[in-house]
């Protein structure tokens, strides 16, 4: 089963502070162990939600609004896409990954066929 990491941004992420050089070597050591375990398909970190836009439909138009956002709790650092075998493969994967950038991560699966 394919499952999203989602790394939460915070109020440092969200002002475009860059990682310290220790915490993109623990970060770059977590990869690794989930290249060399076979689990890891894609991740990335991003940039603050002033970079971007949300694009939503009122009145069935769509209407694009210019980041910042206002909840930063709402908004994403970066994520991990992993091939688990099950939730809780996941989690596991997840709380080393929580612990490498000292941050929540939600694990959601990916919506599938089944098998």
């Amino acid at each position: 089963m394919r499952f999203m990491m989602l790394l939460k941004a915070d109020k440092i992420t969200e002002a475009g502070v860059l990682p310290t050089h220790k915490d993109l070597e623990d970060m770059g050591k977590y990869n690794e162990e989930l290249v060399k375990a076979g689990v890891l398909i894609d991740g990335a970190g991003l940039q603050p939600s002033s970079k971007g836009a949300r694009v939503t439909f009122p009145g069935g138009k769509p209407q694009v609004t210019d980041g910042p956002f206002a909840e930063t709790k709402e908004q994403l650092g970066g994520f991990w896409i992993i091939e688990a075998t099950d939730l809780d493969a996941a989690l596991a994967c997840a709380a080393k990954g929580s612990a490498a950038c000292m941050s929540p991560v939600e694990v959601r699966p990916f919506q599938e066929e089944p098998a």
